[in-house]
C-alpha cells in the first residue's frame, strides 16, 4: 500500500507577479522602510524595490479589496470579502499578524483608514447599508458603528485635524460624521449652486474644516465644512479614483492616465500623463497614488505598478506587472529553461523569468486565451483559444507561425507529444485533434470517444499513446496518431507516462476528498523524481501529496494564498518551483520547491511559511495510521447536548400559548403553597463526560458540579453549600488563582459561563451571546484578569474574555472536532493552548482574533487525541496526556519528547511548583518530577486503601480518574464512576462524595420509617443512602441489568426493584440479598408497588402496557391489570389495599381492582373522595393544575403528595422542581419553582416525615435532598422562584392606566411608511386656468394674513446655542405663503422631476415648546442648578426651562420621540443628562 502520509517535502511563496488594480483604489503605500506594499488575491504583498525581494502577509481566507497604512507607515490594515470577511492588522517588517478584527460586518470590507495618532481605524462593509464600523483596533474592539448610506461608499477618510471627525462619499453624496460617545452622527454634503450633485469616488482633508473630493466627471469638489465652497473644473478628463495627502501638497489619479500634483492650498504643480510615456499606452486607469518625497507610486487598472521620479517624471519605471481583468487559464513552462508562459481572457500572452522574477515578453492577440504548450524543443508556443481556433508562435520573438481554427467551441487543452512529432488539441465539443508539428501542423488524427468537454491529456513517453479526461469525469486511451480508442486494458499495460496532468485515475485517486464534485480539482502536476503531485482547486487551495496517489483520503500539505478557484498549476522544468495560477484574482504565483527536510531544520521555516503549511490532517477519511479511540473517549465524543427544546425557549413557547393565557387569567386560582424547599445536600459529581473540575478553594473546601448545581463542600463538617445561577447541565469548571472565584459553564442554546465567590455563592459575573449549544472548557489567567472558553458548537469556538468587564475579547473557530481542554499561558496572557481528537493547537492573541498554529510532530510519530494539556516552568514549555497513554513535552509548538505514563489514556494533569501529577483511565494517581523524566510516587484507587472515614463505598478498584488536584497535604482525585476521593500522600484514601454512574436514574423509594431511601439506574446498580447529616452511600449492589423503579415494603424489610429487561427482583433491605425474583414482560419495568398495610401484594408495572398483582407471601402472580393503550408511567394503592389506580404514557387514568386487575369506572367526584395510600398521580382532576401551558412540549414526570395532603411536589422534563396545594384543580395552577436539575427530573419521593424531599435527575445522575420549610420560617433565597407562569396577569390584571400603557405599540410609528394614496398631480405643477386679473393684464399687491415680514427672523435671548432646523417645504393646497417670502425661497430641482425642494435663504429657530410627555413616561422631570432650572422633554427635543425668566433651551439632536430622561447624579458630572428616543435602532444620547 502506498504511504498515506502527507509528503515531508514543502512549498514557500517566492513571488508573485500581478497587483490588484480592477475595483479597488487607494491601495497602494510607501512603508516607513521605503518598501511598497499592496495586495493581490488573498496576499498582501511588501515589495522592496532596491532587493528585488518580496514578504507576504498570508492571514486572509479570499480576496483582499481594501488597504490602509498606519500613520507611522509600518503597520497596515487589510480588509477581505467574504460571508464572516474580518479585517488583518499587520506589521510590514515582520508580516505577522497584530490583531484581527471580526464578527460585524457582512460580503466584504470596502474601505479602511486610520486616524492620526493610530489608535483607531474605521471600516465601511459591503452589506445592504454600507456599515461604517470604528475600532480601537488593538483591542479587536469595536467602539462604535452606524448605517453608511444607502447606496455604495468608495472612500472614507479621518479629518487629520480635527479629533473624532470623518468623512465617507460614494454614489452621489458625501457625508460628515460626528463620533461622540459610541455614536457615529452624519450630516449629508450641502451641494447647493456650487457644483452638480454627482457621484464622488475619492477624498482627502486639509486644515480649518476643508475637504478636497475627487468626483466622477473629473472636477475637484472643495468643502468647507459640510458645504461645497468652489470646484476645480476638469482637473481630470475622467473620473478621479484616488487622492493622497502628504506634506508636500496632493498628489491625485484619474481614468485618464494622468496623475497631477498640487500643493497645499490645491493649486496645480505638475501633471503626468502615463499614456504618452514609454510604457504608456490608450486606456490606462489610475486607481492608486501615493507621493512621498521625490517618489510617486501608481497602481492601474490593468495591474501594474509604476514608480515615477519627480524630476524625471516622463520616464516611470514600471516595477510589477500582471494579467488584466478577466480569467486566468492558460499556463505552460518552458522545457529547457526557467521560464514560464501565461495567457488569459484580456487577450495577451506573457512570458515571466523565474529567475529574474520579471516579465520578459509580452504579446496581444486577437481572441481570449485559454490554454498553452510550449514544444520540447522550446521553439514554438502553441496557444488555445476560446473560440476554438489555437496559434503557434516562436518563442523567440514571439511571431506568428500558423493559426488554425478547425473547432467552433473553446479549446481547453494543448500537449505536445515528447518527441515533439504531435500536437494534441482538447476542445469544449468533446473531440481531441491530432496535428503534425513537421508539416507545419497539418490535421493527421481525431479523437471522439468523450461524451463532454476536454479537461486534461497526457501521452506517453513513446509518443504512441494519448489519456484524456472529461467534464464527465471518464479517462479514456487513444492510439496515436490515428485516434483509435484503445479499450484492452492489456494494451496499456506497461505504458510509461511522459508527464501527469490529468486529475483522474489509479495514480491520482488519493487527491479526490469524499463527497466532492468530479470538477473540484482543476489542476495536477506530477514530479515523478520527487514522487510528490501538486495539485489545484476551486478552493483556492495548492495542495502537495505523495505520488502515486492510489486511495481516496489520503493526506496533504496545502497553502494558501489565490483567493478562489486556483485554474492551473505546473512544476517548472528542473522542479525547483511550482507555479500556479488564480482564475479571478489573474495572479501567477511561484513557489519554491524544499525537498524533505529534517525537524532542526523546520524550526528556521520563515513566519508567513508556518502560516500556510498546514502539515495537515484535513483529509476526510478514515487513516490506516490512525489507532482507534479509547472506548471511553469514543463514548465521551458521541454523547449530545442538544435539546430540542431549551429553558431560553420558554417564554416564546408561553407566547404562543396567548388564547390558553388569556381563558386562565379570567379564573381566580389557588395561591402557591406557603411552605417552601431548600436544597439541602447532592449525591453526585459529574465525572463521566468532564474532566479537570475539581479544586480546593482558598479556605480547604472542596468545589466542583453535578447536574446544573456548582456545590461547594466542606469535608470537616460534611456540609454543602451552592451556586444555584445556572438552569441546565454544568459542563466546566475553572478556578481563579486566588482560589476564591470559580467559573461554570453550562449548555444552552445560548449558553452562559458564570464567575462566582465560593464563599458569598454570589455571582460576580455572567458571560453570554457567544457561544452555541454550551461551553464544554474554561481557564482562568494567571493574574485572574482573563477567562478562556470552548463552545461545543461545531466549530468549537474558542473565546478570550476580560471576564469582570464581561467583553468578548477575542474568539475564533477552533476545531472542527471536539476540544477537551484549554489552558491560558501563565506567564503570558496572550497565549494559550487547546487540546482534543488529534489536536493540539498553539494560540496567540491578535486583536479580536487568535491565530493558532498547530503543534509540529515532525519525525516523533502522529497526532494524538489529546485528553489534558499544561504549561510547564517556562513559558515555553507545554506537556499534554494523549489517548495512548503518553505524555507529551513540547517547546513552543515543538514536540521534543514523549513519556509513557499510564495504562491507558491520560485524563488529568496537574502542575505542581516542582513537578506535575497525572491521574488516567487505569486509576492510577502519578507523580512526577519536573521534567517528567522519573515518576516519584503512585498511588493506585483501591478499595482496599479506603480509611474508615469514607462517606461510601467504592464501587470498583482502578476507577477511570478524570480529575486531580493538589493542596492542603492531599491529592483530590474525582473518577468517571462519579466518586470524589482525598489521597493522602502517605496512602490512605478518603471517600468523600459519591454518585451514580453514566445512564439514568429513574428509581427513587424512601424508607417508610428511617431516613434513608434507594436507588436504582441505568448504570446496574441499586443503592441504599443515609438520608440521616451523615449523607453517606450505605450499600450498594450492582445488577444484571439497569432499573427504573424500586420499593420498600411497608414493613421496611423488602426492596422490590424493576429492572430493564422485563425481570423485577425482592432483596433484603438491609444485606441487598435477593429474596426471589420474577421475569414473565419483556419490556421495561416502569413501576412497582406493594399494597398498603402488610404489603400483601406488589402491583408491577411495564412498559408492555400490563400490571402484574404478585401475592408476596404465596410468591404468586394473582392478577393482570389490562386495558392500558400505553406503557405504564404511574401507579398507586388506595389505603386499603382493594383499588389500584394507573397512568399511562397516553394519558390515561385506570382503576383497577386487586388482586384480580378487574378494570373499573370511576367518575372523578369519587375518586377525590377514596382516600389513597400515596398519590404520585400526575392525571385526573386533583392534578389538572400541575400541567403548564406548554404541556404539549413537556410531561410531568413525576409528583409525590406530603403525608398531610397539603402539598403536592412534581418534576418535570424542564428539571424544575414545583410545589403546588392540593388537590392542584383548574388549569395551570399557581407554584413555587425550583432549579437545581439539569434536564427532566425523573421522580420525586417525600420522606416517611415529610422532613425532606428527595429527587432525581435522569440524565444528571443526580441524588438530591431538599429541606421542607413551614411558612414564616425561612429566609428569602434566590430558588424560591416566581410563583406562576402567568404571575403578570392574574388576579384582576392591571390597572387600567397601566393597561394602556402596556399596549402602546412604539414599533407603528418607526416602522410605518406613508400610506395616504399619492395619485394626481402635485398642486404646484398642475396646470391653473389664469384668472380674470390675469387675463386682463391686471397686477395686484400681493396680500396675506401673516404677520408683516421682518428684515431678520428673530431668535430667542436664552443665550445658548441653537441648532438650526433645516425646512424643506412642499406647498399643498391649505398653505398660503406671501410673495415676499416666495421670492426668498430658492428653487432647485432634483433628480426626480416632480419634486421641489424649497431651500430658504435664512434658518428657523426653535423659540417655544409647549408640552411635557406624561402619557407614557415616568421621573422625567428633574431639576438643575439647585432649583434655578428644570429639565424634561417633549417630542424629541429635550428642555430646560429657566424658573426665573421663563425662557426655554433646547437639545435637539433626537430624531424621534424621547421616551426616558435622567441626570447624573455624581458632584463630578453636574448638568449631564442621558435622554433615549424612539428609533429602528436605538440610540442614547448624553447632554450637558
Amino acid at each position: 500500500m502506498a504511504d498515506r502520509n502527507a509528503p515531508n517535502c514543502h512549498l514557500r511563496l517566492e513571488w508573485v507577479y500581478g497587483y490588484r488594480g480592477h475595483q479597488c483604489r487607494n491601495n497602494l503605500y510607501y512603508t516607513a522602510a521605503k518598501e511598497i506594499v499592496y495586495f493581490v488575491a488573498g496576499v498582501g504583498v511588501v515589495y522592496s524595490p532596491r532587493e528585488h525581494r518580496q514578504k507576504f502577509y498570508l492571514g486572509h481566507q479570499d480576496d483582499i479589496i481594501s488597504l490602509a497604512l498606519h500613520p507611522e507607515r509600518v503597520l497596515v490594515a487589510t480588509g477581505q470579502v467574504g460571508k464572516e470577511p474580518y479585517i488583518c492588522v499587520w506589521d510590514s517588517y515582520t508580516v505577522q499578524t497584530i490583531s484581527i478584527l471580526k464578527d460585524v460586518h457582512t460580503h466584504g470590507i470596502a474601505c479602511l483608514a486610520f486616524d492620526l495618532d493610530g489608535q483607531r481605524l474605521v471600516s465601511v462593509g459591503l452589506d445592504s447599508k454600507n456599515t461604517i464600523c470604528v475600532w480601537d483596533w488593538r483591542k479587536g474592539k469595536m467602539l462604535s458603528m452606524a448605517p453608511g448610506h444607502t447606496d455604495r461608499i468608495f472612500d472614507i477618510s479621518w479629518d487629520l485635524y480635527q479629533p473624532n471627525k470623518l468623512v465617507s462619499c460614494g454614489v452621489k453624496h458625501i457625508k460628515f460624521w460626528s463620533l461622540c460617545g459610541n455614536s457615529l452622527t452624519p450630516k449629508r454634503g450641502v451641494f447647493g449652486k456650487t457644483g452638480d450633485l454627482q457621484t464622488i469616488l475619492c477624498l482627502a482633508c486639509a486644515r480649518d474644516e476643508v475637504t478636497h473630493s475627487g468626483a466622477l466627471n473629473g472636477d475637484i469638489y472643495v468643502w468647507k465644512g459640510i458645504n461645497l465652497i468652489r470646484t476645480i473644473q476638469g482637473a481630470h478628463a475622467a473620473g478621479i479614483f484616488s487622492m493622497n495627502a502628504c506634506e508636500e501638497g496632493f498628489a491625485t489619479g484619474g481614468r485618464d492616465g494622468c496623475v497631477r500634483l498640487w500643493d497645499l492650498n490645491f493649486k496645480p504643480i505638475t501633471v503626468i500623463d502615463l499614456r504618452e510615456t514609454d510604457q504608456g499606452y490608450k486606456g490606462l486607469s489610475v486607481r492608486s497614488v501615493c507621493w512621498r518625497g521625490d517618489h510617486i507610486l501608481v497602481g492601474t487598472q490593468d495591474s501594474e505598478i509604476f514608480e515615477i521620479v519627480v524630476h524625471e517624471r516622463n520616464k516611470p519605471f514600471l516595477i510589477m506587472q500582471g494579467h488584466c481583468e478577466g480569467e486566468l487559464w492558460a499556463l505552460a513552462v518552458h522545457p529547457t529553461k526557467p521560464l514560464a508562459m501565461t495567457g488569459s481572457d484580456d487577450r495577451s500572452v506573457r512570458i515571466w523569468s523565474l529567475i529574474d522574477h520579471a516579465l520578459i515578453a509580452r504579446c496581444n492577440m486577437e481572441e481570449p486565451i485559454r490554454c498553452a504548450a510550449v514544444s520540447t524543443d522550446g521553439i514554438h508556443l502553441a496557444l488555445g483559444m476560446k473560440d476554438g481556433s489555437f496559434t503557434v508562435l516562436r518563442v523567440r520573438d514571439m511571431t506568428e507561425v500558423v493559426h488554425i481554427k478547425d473547432r467552433k467551441e473553446a479549446i481547453h487543452e494543448l500537449k505536445y507529444s515528447p518527441d515533439g512529432t504531435f500536437l494534441a488539441v482538447g476542445s469544449n465539443d468533446s473531440s481531441v485533434d491530432i496535428y503534425g508539428v513537421v508539416q507545419r501542423y497539418k490535421k493527421v488524427g481525431e479523437c471522439v470517444g468523450s461524451v463532454s468537454f476536454i479537461t486534461h491529456m497526457d501521452w506517453s513517453s513513446d509518443s504512441k499513446y494519448l489519456q484524456t479526461n472529461d467534464g464527465s469525469g471518464k479517462r479514456l486511451f487513444y492510439k496515436m496518431p490515428s485516434g483509435k480508442e484503445v479499450t484492452n486494458k492489456e494494451e496499456l499495460k506497461g505504458v510509461q507516462w511522459a508527464s501527469w496532468t490529468c486529475v483522474y485515475g489509479l495514480e491520482v485517486n488519493g487527491i479526490w476528498p469524499k463527497y466532492s464534485d468530479i470538477n473540484d480539482i482543476n489542476s495536477v502536476d506530477g514530479n515523478f523524481n520527487g514522487q510528490v503531485l501538486v495539485t489545484a482547486d476551486d478552493y483556492g487551495i495548492v495542495k502537495l501529496f505523495r505520488y502515486p496517489c492510489l486511495r481516496k483520503g489520503a493526506k496533504f500539505k496545502k497553502y494558501l494564498g489565490h483567493s478562489a478557484h486556483v485554474t492551473n498549476v505546473r512544476w517548472s522544468h528542473d522542479h525547483q518551483w511550482v507555479v500556479s495560477i488564480g482564475g479571478a484574482d489573474h495572479s501567477v504565483f511561484q513557489w519554491k520547491f524544499v525537498p524533505e527536510r529534517k525537524l532542526k531544520d523546520a524550526i528556521h521555516i520563515a513566519p508567513q511559511e508556518s502560516l500556510v503549511d498546514s502539515n495537515s490532517d484535513e483529509s476526510d477519511s478514515d487513516q490506516s495510521d490512525v489507532p482507534e479511540l479509547d472506548s471511553e473517549i469514543e463514548q465521551e465524543t458521541q454523547i449530545t447536548y442538544r435539546r430540542q427544546v431549551y429553558k431560553e425557549d420558554l417564554p416564546q413557547l408561553k407566547e404562543q400559548c396567548k388564547e390558553k393565557r388569556k381563558s386562565a387569567a379570567s379564573k381566580r386560582r389557588e395561591r402557591a403553597p406557603g411552605n417552601s424547599i431548600r436544597l439541602h445536600f447532592v449525591h453526585g459529581y459529574r465525572g463521566y463526560d468532564c474532566r479537570s473540575n475539581l479544586f480546593y478553594t482558598q479556605t480547604g473546601e472542596i468545589v466542583y458540579h453535578v447536574a446544573a448545581v456548582g456545590v461547594v463542600y466542606n469535608r470537616q463538617q460534611n456540609t454543602q453549600r451552592f451556586y444555584l445561577g445556572h438552569d441546565d447541565d454544568i459542563l466546566c469548571l475553572a478556578i481563579h488563582p486566588l482560589k476564591d472565584y470559580v467559573a461554570t459553564g453550562q449548555v444552552g442554546r445560548d449558553s452562559s459561563i458564570h464567575i462566582w465567590d465560593t464563599e458569598t455563592i454570589k455571582p460576580l459575573s455572567v458571560l453570554k451571546g457567544y457561544h452555541q449549544y454550551g461551553v464544554c472548557a474554561v481557564d482562568f489567567s494567571a493574574d485572574g484578569k482573563r477567562l478562556a472558553s470552548v463552545g461545543i458548537d461545531d466549530n468549537h469556538t474558542i473565546v478570550l474574555w476580560d471576564w469582570k468587564k464581561g467583553e468578548k475579547l477575542s474568539a475564533v473557530r477552533g476545531s472542527k472536532d471536539k476540544i477537551f481542554v484549554v489552558k491560558i499561558n501563565p506567564y503570558m496572557p496572550d497565549k494559550l493552548i487547546t487540546a482534543g481528537i488529534k489536536h493540539m493547537k498553539f494560540w496567540h492573541r491578535a486583536g479580536g482574533g487568535l491565530i493558532g498554529r498547530k503543534g509540529c510532530i515532525g519525525a516523533m510519530g502522529r497526532t494524538d487525541t489529546m485528553m489534558c494539556a499544561v504549561y510547564g516552568w517556562t513559558e515555553e514549555m507545554a506537556f499534554s496526556g494523549t489517548s495512548t497513554g503518553d505524555v507529551c513535552i513540547w517547546r513552543d509548538l515543538f514536540l521534543i519528547k514523549t513519556v509513557k505514563a499510564h495504562d491507558g489514556p491520560v485524563f488529568s494533569m496537574h502542575a505542581l511548583e516542582k513537578g506535575f501529577v497525572t491521574g488516567g483511565k487505569d486509576g492510577v494517581v502519578a507523580l512526577w518530577d519536573d521534567t517528567f523524566e522519573r515518576c516519584l510516587k503512585t498511588y493506585a484507587i483501591k478499595r482496599a486503601a479506603l480509611a474508615p472515614g469514607s462517606k461510601g463505598l467504592l464501587l470498583e478498584d482502578n476507577p477511570s480518574i478524570r480529575a486531580i488536584s493538589l493542596g492542603h497535604g492531599h491529592i483530590l482525585v474525582g473518577t468517571k464512576n462519579g466518586e470524589i476521593l482525598e489521597v493522602d500522600k502517605s496512602g490512605p484514601i478518603t471517600l468523600l462524595v459519591q454518585g451514580h454512574m453514566e445512564g439514568e436514574v429513574w428509581g427513587l423509594a424512601t424508607h417508610p420509617h428511617l431516613p434513608i431511601c434507594a436507588t436504582v439506574s441505568d448504570d446496574k446498580t441499586l443503592r441504599i443512602w443515609d438520608l440521616s447529616p451523615s449523607h453517606c452511600m450505605l450499600a450498594v449492589r450492582k445488577l444484571k441489568k439497569g432499573g427504573r423503579c424500586c420499593c420498600f415494603s411497608p414493613d421496611g424489610k423488602a426492596l422490590a426493584v424493576g429492572l430493564n429487561d422485563g425481570s423485577f427482583l425482592m432483596v433484603n433491605a438491609d444485606t441487598l440479598e435477593d429474596l426471589v425474583s420474577f421475569h414473565h414482560r419483556k419490556d421495561v419495568i416502569s413501576e412497582i408497588r406493594f399494597s398498603p398495610g402488610a404489603g400483601k401484594y406488589l402491583a408491577v408495572a411495564s412498559c408492555d402496557s400490563f400490571v402484574d398483582i404478585y401475592n408476596v407471601m404465596s410468591s404468586k402472580r394473582v392478577g393482570i391489570c389490562k386495558g392500558a393503550s400505553s406503557y405504564i408511567t404511574h401507579m398507586d394503592w388506595d389505603i386499603r389495599g382493594k383499588l389500584l389506580q394507573v397512568n399511562t404514557g397516553a394519558k390515561e387514568q385506570l382503576f383497577f381492582e386487586a388482586p384480580r386487575g378487574k378494570r373499573q369506572t370511576i367518575p372523578n367526584l369519587e375518586v377525590e373522595k377514596i382516600g389513597w395510600a400515596s398519590w404520585t398521580s400526575v392525571l385526573g382532576s386533583c392534578c389538572e393544575g400541575i400541567w403548564p401551558i406548554i404541556g404539549e412540549v413537556t410531561d410531568v414526570t413525576a409528583s409525590c403528595l406530603t403525608s398531610d395532603s397539603k402539598v403536592l411536589a412534581t418534576g418535570d422534563d424542564f428539571g424544575f422542581v414545583k410545589l403546588f396545594r392540593f388537590p392542584a384543580k383548574g388549569k395551570f395552577g399557581k407554584f413555587k419553582k425550583y432549579v437545581a436539575h439539569s434536564t427532566h427530573v425523573t421522580n420525586v419521593r417525600w420522606t416517611h416525615e415529610d422532613s425532606l424531599l428527595v429527587t432525581v435527575g435522569g440524565a444528571d445522575t443526580s441524588l438530591m435532598l431538599w429541606t421542607y420549610e413551614m411558612e414564616g420560617h425561612r429566609e428569602s433565597r434566590q430558588c424560591d422562584s416566581e410563583e406562576s407562569d402567568l404571575d403578570s396577569e392574574e388576579d384582576g390584571g392591571y390597572d387600567s392606566d397601566v393597561t394602556r400603557e402596556n399596549e402602546i405599540n412604539y414599533t407603528i410609528k418607526a416602522l410605518s411608511t406613508n400610506i395616504r394614496p399619492m395619485f394626481g398631480i402635485k398642486p404646484h405643477l398642475q396646470q391653473k386656468e389664469p384668472s380674470l386679473d390675469e387675463r386682463q393684464g391686471v397686477v395686484r399687491p400681493p396680500v396675506s394674513r401673516a404677520l408683516p415680514q421682518p428684515e431678520k427672523l428673530q431668535t430667542n435671548n436664552v443665550g445658548k446655542k441653537k441648532r438650526p432646523i433645516e425646512v424643506h417645504c412642499h406647498p399643498t393646497p391649505q398653505m398660503c405663503l406671501s410673495h415676499s417670502f416666495l421670492q426668498s425661497l430658492s428653487v432647485t430641482e432634483t433628480a426626480h422631476s416632480a419634486y421641489v425642494v424649497w431651500s430658504p435663504s435664512w434658518d428657523l429657530v426653535l423659540e417655544l415648546v409647549f408640552g411635557y410627555r406624561g402619557k407614557d413616561c415616568r421621573n422625567n422631570v428633574h431639576y438643575l442648578n439647585d432649583g434655578a432650572d428644570i429639565i424634561y422633554h417633549t417630542a424629541s427635543v429635550g428642555i430646560l426651562y429657566n424658573v426665573a425668566t421663563g425662557s426655554q433651551s433646547f437639545y435637539q439632536e433626537h430624531n424621534d420621540d424621547i421616551l426616558c430622561l435622567t441626570v447624573n447624579q455624581h458632584p463630578k458630572f453636574t448638568n449631564l443628562v442621558a435622554t433615549g428616543q424612539l428609533q429602528l435602532l436605538l440610540s442614547t444620547c448624553g447632554m450637558q
